[in-house]
This record gives structure tokens, sequence and C-alpha cells, in this order.
């Protein structure tokens, strides 16, 4: 019982169970201490994330060897692959859907959050892109000079990275989720905002369950694996990524999960989910493409043209792909085809904004379990090809 009790995925409900309850007796000075541990706890769980991408991504690249340009090229495509099919899943839902449903937005009536005690910033070393791209060429370029020395300090500093997840990132996450879900249910996120989204989010919860299922079945197809022995480790993680809204925050609980599977070889894990975290955002580009389809129908009377969409849907591919995997990425990167292909004016923008911020939380987690099939794809990849990484 006592293992039971401090398993990660029941610490991880635990706060969002105690999160809720204390958000909805709270009073104003209490949430003062809680929104001020939530900024903290956010600047010390971001500021960890490039060291993590660089940690793992990198040494898994000189892994590779010779295949690494092949295995990363492979990664991209698979990756936008799966966002433009999501996309064009959403966009076909949403024609069929959209014109039979009523639907009335509205996002009043919600508690401000009070400020901050005392604002603590611990700017990230670099942004996670530039983390990104750096252990993508830094990687590339110690396979092609075979530097040696270099590669073993990637190994030593992964091995570091590996005891910060361990010791400060997974200890951190039930209490900075505790605290997250206790601002939404102080606002009134929870309780006033549900029904008024209820129906459009249960219709994208069950395209999200839909796509992951698609890409584990054909995962599974792929690989010649039991795509089940991945998708049952997952717990945690999409636990996490529904506390946190962040597919960077729960990189490292991710991590974890995917090792723990007996499918997945190590070294595409090690490669695959860090890199996969960055550039593949299946579950918030289909939620996307249905919301923006949605709130046209509301304020504008009418649905995008298809070609105007599948021009959306293609671009919005290729912008997930460098959106950051931090609560809003996807929207906030595809703001400018939002505005300029689908010419909504600021008060679309803003319902956009906020109808997607009320739901992030079930696109990350399919971001993050989505992952998981992907990198088996790449193991089976691998395995077809007989790509063997350094020992």
């Amino acid at each position: 019982m006592k293992k039971i009790m401090q398993s990660l995925p029941v610490r991880l409900l635990a706060g969002v169970i105690i999160g809720i309850l204390a958000g909805l007796v709270a009073n104003e000075t209490f949430m003062n201490i809680i929104v001020t541990l939530k900024q903290v706890l956010g600047q010390i769980i971001t500021f960890c994330v490039p060291l993590i991408v660089i940690g793992f991504i990198a040494p898994s690249i000189t892994r590779l060897g010779k295949n690494a340009s092949r295995m990363l090229g492979i990664a991209l495509l698979i990756a936008y692959v799966s966002s433009i099919g999501a996309a064009l899943f959403a966009m076909t839902a949403g024609y069929t859907l959209i014109p039979h449903l009523s639907i009335v937005t509205s996002a009043e009536g919600l508690k401000a959050l009070p400020d901050v005690v005392f604002q603590l910033e611990i700017p990230q070393i670099m942004s996670v892109m530039s983390a990104l791209v750096f252990s993508i060429l830094i990687g590339l370029g110690v396979t092609w000079t075979k530097a040696v020395r270099t590669g073993e300090i990637l190994e030593e500093f992964q091995q570091i990275v590996l005891q910060i997840v361990t010791k400060v990132i997974i200890p951190l996450l039930p209490l900075f989720i505790a605290c997250t879900f206790c601002g939404l249910s102080y606002e009134g996120t929870i309780t006033k905002q549900f029904p008024v989204f209820l129906k459009v989010i249960i219709i994208v919860m069950i395209g999200h369950y839909l796509w992951m299922t698609l890409l584990y079945v054909l995962a599974g197809i792929y690989s010649g694996k039991n795509p089940m022995e991945v998708v049952r480790h997952y717990g945690p993680a999409y636990i996490t990524a529904v506390g946190t809204m962040s597919s960077a925050a729960t990189l490292a609980v991710a991590l974890r999960c995917a090792k723990k599977s007996s499918v997945l070889r190590e070294d595409m894990v090690s490669f695959g989910v860090p890199l996969f975290a960055n550039i593949h955002l299946c579950g918030s580009v289909l939620t996307e493409v249905f919301f923006v389809m949605t709130i046209s129908q509301i304020l504008y009377g009418k649905i995008p043209s298809l070609g105007t969409m599948i021009l959306f849907c293609l671009l919005l591919g290729i912008f997930a792909i460098g959106a950051p995997g931090v609560p809003g990425g996807t929207v906030m990167a595809s703001l400018g085809l939002i505005t300029g292909i689908l010419l909504f004016d600021d008060t679309g923008t803003a319902l956009m904004l906020t109808i997607f911020a009320l739901q992030d939380s079930f696109g990350t987690a399919c971001n993050v379990t989505g992952d998981g099939a992907l990198t088996l794809m790449l193991t089976g990849y691998a395995e077809k090809h007989h790509i063997a990484g350094k020992q």
C-alpha cells in the first residue's frame, strides 16, 4: 500500500484532487501564496527543460553514428505527417459536425487570480528551440568529425541531467500540478466554464483518442511489436501533461515512462521522445483546427471554405514543428495564420486564445502520448534497416 501511495501516478492524481478542493475554499491571501509558489516552481521546471533536451538528444544522435542524419529526417517526416493527418481529420469532423451543433460561447464570470507576492525570474540558458537546434548540430558535428572526447562529455552530461530529473523535477511536479488546478478551481474555470465548452471538449477529446489509437495501431503494424506495451506505461505522462499543459514540462516523466517499455529501443527513446516533445503536436493541431472552425461559425456565421482550411492545415503542420512545447505554444505560434489566412479579427483571436487555453491540457496529453507511438515507429525503422546505436 505504501509503495502504491508513493508511485508517481498516485501522487499526480492526488495533486489534481487536492488542488481542485483547495481552490474551491481558498481566499485571496491563500491564493497569493499559491500563485507565487506556482510561478517559482514553473521557473525551476522551465529552466531545466533546455538541459533535458541537450542532455538526451545530443548524445543520442552521436550514438546513431553515420545513421544520425537519416534518423533525424525520418523523425521530422513522421512528426509532420502525424500533425497534418490530425489537422485534416479535425477539418473533416468540423465540416460534418459543427453545422449540427448549437454552441453558445462565453468566457465571462471568472475570478481574477491575485498577483504573485514576488516575481522570481530564472531565465533559461537558451530557449527550447535553440536547445533543440544546438543539440542536433552538436550531435551531428560529433558524428561527422568522430570527436570521441566530446562524445564522452555529452554522455556524462546526460547522466547529470538524469539525476536532475530524478531528484528535482519529478518530486516538484505533483506540487506544481496541485498549484495549477488550485488556480483553475479558484477562477471558476472548472465549474463555471465547464458547461460552456463541454460539447466541443467532448468532441475534441474523442478525436484525440481516435487519433492516438490510429497512431499506435499503425506503429504496431509497422514495427511488428505490441503497442499496448508502450501505452500501458504512459499513464503518468498523460496525467502530468493534463496538469502542466506543457509537453516540455512533461518531458522528464515521458522519458521515464517510455524507458519502462520493453518494445522501445533505449537509444530511440533518448533520441525520439525529447525531439517529438518539441516537433510533434498532433493533439494541439487537431484541437486548434476544430476550434477555429467552431469560432468562425459562431462569430462570422460560416465555416471557412475547404480550400482555405486545407491551406491552413498544411501550414499549421509546419508551424507546429517550430512551436514551443509550452502552454498555448501551438496557437501562439500560429496566430499569423489565424489572422492572415482565416481573417479572424481581434474578437475571434481573443476567443480562440481563451477557448484553446481552457482545454490545452487535453491536447498536450494527446501530444505526449502520441510521441510514444512515433518512437515505436522509429524503433521499427531502426530494426528493419539494421541501424545499431553505439553501445
